[in-house]
């Protein structure tokens, strides 16, 4: 019985549908896109500086970005934020063609944990009732104790 059904368990897999390898080798277009670009990049690069800041007590938004270069690759500059536990973090970073970006980070101030929102919502905490439904009518079932035995591991 068993090469029996060994024996059918192999010819139904012999008898899977064989599909032929496709005629095709793959998509590829009859064209050639030309992409060009619709500018020129004929300027040099131009010296800057900017900065900026964001002071705003009443949600705790403090930080500040203040950058500089000089025309030929080479940028200097720092930004400041004002973290959750009230340290200041100061990155000042330089980035150029030869060295890429290098930064340095320094914190300030000591870390607080206390925080206490100054928002004091303006309603009471409601007080509720108790539900006005009567205790439910049926008795809650009683289940009988197991009939096997309990079994404790002994090591």
């Amino acid at each position: 019985m068993k090469v029996f059904i060994v024996a059918a368990l192999v010819a139904v897999a012999c008898a899977a549908p064989q599909y032929p390898k496709p005629s095709y080798s793959g998509y590829k277009p009859d064209y050639k896109p030309d992409y060009k670009p619709s500018y020129k990049n004929d300027h040099p690069p131009m010296p800057y500086d900017f900065a900026w800041a964001v002071k705003d007590d009443y949600t705790y938004n403090d930080y500040n970005h203040q950058e500089t270069s000089d025309g030929n690759g080479y940028v200097k500059g720092s930004y400041q934020t004002l973290l959750p536990d009230g340290r200041v973090q100061t990155v000042t970073y330089t980035a150029d063609d030869y060295t890429g970006y290098v930064a340095d980070v320094q914190y300030s101030g000591q870390a607080n944990y206390d925080y206490k929102p100054a928002y004091k919502p303006s309603y009471s905490v409601p007080a509720y009732k108790a539900p006005a439904y009567p205790a439910p009518a049926y008795k809650a079932p009683a289940y009988p104790s197991p009939a096997y035995k309990s079994y404790s591991p002994k090591y």
